[in-house]
């Protein structure tokens, strides 16, 4: 990171966490005197400063500052939820008392109901979130100018569609009628540029950002501006292809979604509901016996973690897959009951899936693969959840003799997510990050890949 670029260990502006766990006991000790037989409420506090320039002008700068409590009543198995942004006392007993006046006029649900109280957590591990950003507007117009400025001084760059630095710090709350009341906070910052090449139809677009917990960790900002300038570059001269099957090799940020597609198949609202092409998979094989997945919702400084989910559930470290078989579902309380299981803590999602990685670099997956296509891009959502058909508009790379030949744009890639995770030839050692799905790029055996 630049110099101007410091983290501080002040405290922020962001309310105390114990004067926002009152009022979220206050929520559900009305709750209960409006005989509720169980509550839950959830209480975030969110402020930051974002900023976006394009050729140098200042495009947007906004502070952010907002705040919300959503409060959820059980009278038996009926539910009732509301909504607010107004903390006052007169206001969270009208939000408590629109929840229960719903509650009274749902339908009883048998899967209704607060998580189980032994699932709570004893304590909350600390799991170095927050890393406070003292940046101030004129500190972000002028990285967001250097970023920029890095990437239109490359050879070959014809204009910019800006470049952006944001910074985020929360706090979130949870309670609920068990007696379990939790907070933590956490920061998220962020920078990127989109760099454009050529002109006319021979115009290319590409992008590049850094974004990590910790301020001092983001690369530097000229580096993501010449980033974003060698990526669109690269782009430059792009063919079409025509129709074959073919390797295909799913750069990082790529993989991540073929994770994000399973993740989703094994999401409990997908299976109750029939509505998954995993469906019954669990013991089964999905993956080759080389892939491991792994769940690590404690990883320190991770996007993705967190000490308790949605429900106030403790998290914990679990395989979802270990030697290729399927170990365990996404799940929270509801889809849990539905499908007569017990919750493995997944309120909100997963948090920080690792993708065991491999020991071939891309550059050794390129070799391995031979002939192909290298995936850089991807558009469209062409996938049918229920059978697992896949298909999607892609932009990257053909690649002959183990190197890069040339680019390419306008094809789509084809197949079955099932057969392509059974197919899937290697995991790469270039992790991606930047997210909630810790990868490398993936190594498929074929797939359809379509142009002219």
């Amino acid at each position: 990171m630049s110099d101007t670029v410091t983290a501080t260990t002040q405290s922020s502006r962001l309310p105390a966490s114990a004067d926002m766990e009152a009022l979220i006991q206050q929520a559900l000790d009305t709750a209960r005197t409006l005989g509720a037989t169980g509550a839950d409420a959830g209480l975030v506090f969110d402020q930051g400063l974002s900023v976006n320039v394009r050729k140098g002008e200042v495009d947007t700068l906004e502070h952010h500052r907002d705040r919300g409590m959503s409060v959820t009543v059980y009278f038996g198995q009926r539910k009732g939820s509301a909504n607010t942004a107004d903390f006052r006392p007169e206001s969270l007993r009208e939000t408590v008392q629109a929840a229960c006046d719903i509650a009274r006029y749902t339908s009883e649900d048998p899967a209704h109901g607060l998580a189980d109280a032994d699932l709570m957590p004893q304590s909350l591990p600390d799991l170095d979130l927050e890393h406070p950003w003292a940046l101030t507007p004129e500190e972000a117009i002028d990285l967001a100018r250097r970023c920029e400025a890095a990437g239109l001084a490359e050879k070959g760059i014809t204009n910019s569609e800006g470049a952006g630095v944001a910074t985020h710090h929360a706090l979130k709350v949870y309670g609920n009628s068990h007696g379990f009341v939790g907070s933590y906070a956490g920061t998220r910052h962020s920078m990127n540029c989109v760099m454009v090449a050529g002109e006319g139809d021979h115009m290319q677009r590409d992008y590049w950002f850094t974004v990590d917990r910790a301020p001092n960790a983001l690369e530097r900002a000229e580096d993501v501006g010449r980033e974003a300038a060698r990526r669109t570059l690269a782009r430059m001269g792009a063919r079409r292809l025509g129709t074959q099957r073919v390797p295909v090799l799913f750069a990082p940020n790529m993989a991540r979604g073929l994770v994000a597609h399973f993740l989703g198949a094994i999401r409990g609202g997908a299976l109750y509901r029939k509505a998954s092409f995993l469906l019954d998979h669990l013991g089964e094989s999905v993956f080759p016996e080389f892939v491991q997945m792994r769940e690590e919702p404690h990883r320190p400084r991770g996007m993705g973690s967190v000490p308790f989910d949605g429900e106030g559930v403790a998290t914990r470290e679990r395989e979802l897959v270990r030697d290729g078989v399927l170990q365990g579902y996404v799940l929270d309380s509801y889809s849990a009951r539905r499908l007569g299981m017990q919750t493995t803590g997944n309120a909100g999602g997963v948090h920080n899936l690792v993708v065991a990685p491999g020991q071939d670099d891309q550059a050794a997956l390129l070799r391995r693969m031979g002939t192909g296509l290298l995936v850089t891009e991807m558009m469209g959502q062409g996938i049918n959840p229920v059978t697992g058909d896949y298909s999607r508009g892609a932009t990257g790379f053909w690649v002959e003799n183990g190197e890069i030949a040339y680019p390419v744009q306008e094809i789509t890639v084809a197949g079955n997510l099932k057969q392509m995770y059974a197919g899937l030839q290697a995991v790469g050692s270039d992790v991606d990050r930047r997210g909630n799905v810790y990868t490398g790029s993936l190594l498929l055996d074929e797939m359809t890949v379509g142009g002219e």
